[in-house]
């Protein structure tokens, strides 16, 4: 019995030696580090060890807090460079890794500014009836280039433009009230607002009005689409 109570203080399961009770406590060891095993509180894992400088290991680059910030932008809606570099410049970052971050987001796809322009003339266009003038404006002030915008806005054609000015003022007119000189030029108005040239904007409206009823037709006759466009131009 001697023997085996040996063979088993030597390598059996009681091997390891009872652990005393400053061995079940959580303070550190001399060298700063926890036992194997232990944990600074609780369940919480013990802490990283800082860098030389004194940083955290975790702590962000400013590359990483700038594709940060992209991406965070970018999940809202889709943005041109020009768009994300202003926010990045808000932001604080250098003007370097703004060239370097965006630069890649260029190569990679994640920023086009071509497709963005044309998404944006199709959506815009469905959505809220804009014309190619408000457009333009539109894309300018999101940087996209002149050439760029204007590729985009050639898959918008004048017949297209047209028929959405006609649907524009059909739905406004369901509701419109007032005397057909006050409709017409507030639907013409309404138009001008959305970018649509005068001669397109009085003549939808004039069409739109000569089909509403007798006192309405009779008012459109008498309108000068070319007339009317030529005086709102000098003006």
């Amino acid at each position: 019995m001697a023997g085996r109570r040996g063979a088993r203080s030597g390598r059996g399961w009681d091997a390891l030696p009872p652990r005393t009770a400053s061995q079940n406590t959580d303070e550190p060891a001399a060298d700063g580090e926890l036992r194997r095993g232990e944990t600074g509180r609780g369940n919480a894992p013990g802490r990283r060890r800082s860098s030389p400088g004194g940083s955290s290991s975790t702590e962000q680059t400013e590359s990483e807090r700038a594709r940060e910030i992209c991406l965070r932008q970018l999940a809202v809606r889709p943005r041109t460079r020009v768009e994300l570099a202003k926010v990045l410049v808000r932001k604080e970052i250098s003007a370097e890794v703004i060239a370097e971050v965006l630069d890649r987001y260029d190569e990679v796809g994640i920023i086009d500014d071509a497709a963005f322009a044309r998404a944006w003339v199709t959506s815009r266009h469905h959505g809220r009836g804009l014309a190619r003038r408000a457009l333009a404006n539109e894309l300018r002030q999101r940087g996209v280039a002149a050439e760029v915008a204007g590729e985009a806005l050639e898959t918008l054609d004048e017949d297209e433009e047209a028929a959405t000015a006609r649907a524009l003022v059909d739905r406004k007119l369901r509701t419109a009230t007032g005397t057909p000189d006050a409709v017409f030029r507030r639907l013409v108005g309404m138009l001008a607002r959305k970018g649509y040239p005068a001669g397109v904007a009085i003549r939808a409206v004039k069409d739109a009005l000569a089909a509403r009823d007798a006192e309405a037709a009779e008012f459109a006759d008498q309108i000068d689409p070319d007339a009317l466009a030529d005086e709102a131009t000098e003006q």
